[in-house]
């Protein structure tokens, strides 16, 4: 009896694993699938963008219908134009792009969002706002996002990649703006995200150090409950530097207990810190 038990527990555990690898085979498609689902995800913004064409009355050169076809032509399916977070519970969101001219060139400022190969097309309204930002913890069910600062010029509808920054989270787009650092009057692209998972906002902070037409600098900075990083000018050289606070959290209070400098080394390229040579940060 124990052993006819045990053939059928194996024959029931051999057919559960081959419904489940049948299913995870269609979820994924063929090649035909692929192909098919690609070609119907540019017809579809295809027919979108048409119809908002429609709906825009005037044009000007460079616009941001322009843009959003020039992405649909000349990126694979499954990239996308990223649009701001929704301000208000029924505004509608609009596309996340800064225009900036400067020596009679128009420059234009994206955050586009990839797909991440051989994972399911992402959505938009997936990868932007509070909700989306719990998305790192597992990305996979709705595809995972890569999110690109990009610089085009344009003239005419001609559109030119400058360069291209990755920037190092997967959800939770929020907005864009153009400052300018105080102490050395650097302009840079901050990038806000929602995080619900420190309770607070990280900004990528990309600055234009070797100006507009160079790829830009990466500085994060963050505030959460217990997660605390300000902007600083820590050696007064040209990049950014920043202070990293420690928490102490207990059940009774949240207390800051100490802010450790860090600055930029050159000759590393990393973030670095005087306190200890083992402490060292990429961004």
């Amino acid at each position: 009896m124990k052993f006819l038990s045990f053939i059928l527990v194996a024959v029931f555990l051999i057919f559960v694993y081959s419904c489940s690898e049948k299913k995870e085979s269609r979820n994924r498609g063929g090649k035909a699938n692929t192909e098919f689902s690609s070609s119907k995800d540019k017809e579809l913004r295809s027919y979108n963008l048409k119809q908002k064409e429609k709906e825009s009355g005037s044009r000007t050169p460079c616009d941001t219908i322009a843009l959003r076809q020039y992405i649909i032509d000349n990126y694979p399916a499954g990239d996308y134009l990223v649009k701001f977070d929704r301000t208000y519970t029924y505004n509608v969101p609009k596309e996340a792009v800064l225009y900036y001219k400067k020596d009679g060139v128009q420059y234009i400022f994206a955050v586009i969002a990839k797909s991440k190969p051989g994972e399911r097309f992402i959505e938009t309204n997936n990868v932007t706002g509070y909700e989306s930002s719990f998305i790192n913890l597992d990305s996979t069910k709705l595809g995972t996002a890569f999110f690109f600062l990009t610089l085009f010029e344009c003239s005419n509808d001609d559109f030119n990649v400058l360069w291209e920054a990755e920037v190092p989270i997967h959800g939770g787009f929020n907005s864009m703006k153009m400052k300018t650092w105080k102490y050395k009057r650097t302009p840079y692209i901050q990038l806000d995200y929602e995080a619900g998972i420190i309770s607070g906002h990280r900004d990528y902070n990309f600055f234009l150090v070797d100006g507009i037409r160079k790829k830009p600098h990466l500085m994060e900075t963050y505030v959460g409950i217990v997660h605390k990083r300000t902007m600083a000018n820590v050696n007064d050289d040209r990049y950014p530097d920043y202070y990293e606070y420690l928490f102490v959290d207990s059940t009774s209070y949240i207390q800051v207990v100490d802010s450790i400098p860090f600055y930029w080394d050159s000759t590393k390229s990393l973030y670095v810190t005087k306190r200890s040579p083992r402490w060292f940060r990429y961004y």
